[in-house]
């Protein structure tokens, strides 16, 4: 069996070369959390920008970068590939059922003994309604600066997918928008990890389903930018209200197991992403957009609940919060994304 070489292998290790950004311009970032089907709640609240300060027009127009794990990638890549907020929203309610059908009676408890086992969902009905949505597009044909985490399985290894931003990213260039958003959403437990060149490709939210830093890091690495001068609208999907009860700390891998190790992950790296994106660029400089906690939080793949909560809530937090993020994001249009040349040289 082939095993390619790890892509860290490939890294180049030295220090980017800056390319220019103008002085006086800012540099606006839309980082969107994973969440599975609750993606429907970032999706239903820049929808709702859209309506109320932007004419209908797509908000993607108004970043130079997003970044997106997971359902926030799918998103990002929506976004990125000419669509709404609105159209990407249409996904989660015309695809949301096939994607995570909604099973009762006795099909619902033959699935969740067989998920002790075996993947909860069929990765094909993903892929096929992905292919649907993005068709043959190409990373290459962003119109707007991507960052979107993956996890490689065979090497244990942070995987980035990347647009041609800068000359040293070229490798995922020709990679198709459908196959790194199946790459990005490859969920541990509700489905297998995606063969892909001997790679295997599982869900960014192993190791950063808030890529808020992802996408700081890059743009300090890439461009000559004033850390004070970028802006960050970061998205989350909700969390559950979480706290360490005394029997678990004080019990063995039973306990633990209940806190759903997965889970807990996701929401720590995220506090500390925002943690530290607030003190690399100051806390004015980042607008924080969630759903409240919640003792019953909305699981992954939990379709009528998502579509029948979210968007209530989205709409709330979009008054509330609307006219802010219009005064900081949506000024003006951000320039061109122009694609970095190839070097000369191989990467």
């Amino acid at each position: 069996m082939y095993v390619p070489p790890r892509r860290s292998e490939g890294t180049i290790e030295h220090t980017r070369l800056k390319q220019p950004w103008p002085k006086d311009r800012l540099f606006r970032i839309l980082s969107i959390d994973g969440g599975g089907i609750r993606g429907v709640f970032p999706a239903a609240y820049l929808a709702e920008l859209e309506r109320r300060f932007l004419g209908g027009k797509p908000v993607g127009r108004h970043f130079d970068m997003v970044a997106g794990t997971s359902t926030g990638g799918i998103i990002a890549l929506a976004l990125a590939s000419g669509m709404s907020a609105a159209q990407a929203l249409q996904v989660y309610v015309e695809r949301g059922e096939r994607i995570f059908p909604t099973l009762s009676g006795w099909r619902s408890w033959r699935r969740m003994l067989r998920w002790i086992w075996r993947p909860k969902h069929d990765p094909t009905v993903l892929k096929t309604e992905l292919l649907k949505v993005f068709g043959d597009k190409l990373i290459d044909d962003a119109g707007i600066r991507l960052v979107v985490p993956s996890f490689e399985g065979r090497h244990g290894e942070p995987f980035l997918y990347k647009t041609p931003h800068h000359p040293d990213y070229q490798k995922d260039r020709h990679r198709k928008f459908a196959h790194v958003a199946l790459h990005t959403t490859a969920a541990p437990s509700y489905y297998p990890g995606v063969e892909d060149d001997g790679y295997v490709m599982i869900d960014g939210g192993v190791w950063a389903n808030n890529p808020v830093m992802n996408a700081v890091i890059d743009v300090l690495a890439c461009y000559d930018v004033p850390r004070e001068n970028i802006r960050v609208l970061s998205i989350g999907t909700g969390d559950g209200t979480f706290t360490v009860p005394d029997a678990v700390r004080n019990g063995g891998a039973r306990h633990w197991a209940v806190l759903r190790a997965f889970t807990a992950a996701a929401r720590a790296q995220s506090l500390n992403a925002l943690g530290q994106c607030y003190l690399l660029i100051g806390k004015p400089n980042v607008v924080r957009i969630d759903p409240p906690e919640s003792e019953r939080p909305i699981p992954l793949d939990d379709v009528p609940r998502a579509l029948q909560e979210l968007p209530h809530v989205a709409r709330s937090l979009a008054e509330g919060s609307g006219r802010h993020v219009t005064k900081v994001f949506f000024r003006d249009v951000a320039d061109p994304f122009i694609r970095a040349p190839s070097p000369a040289s191989p990467e």
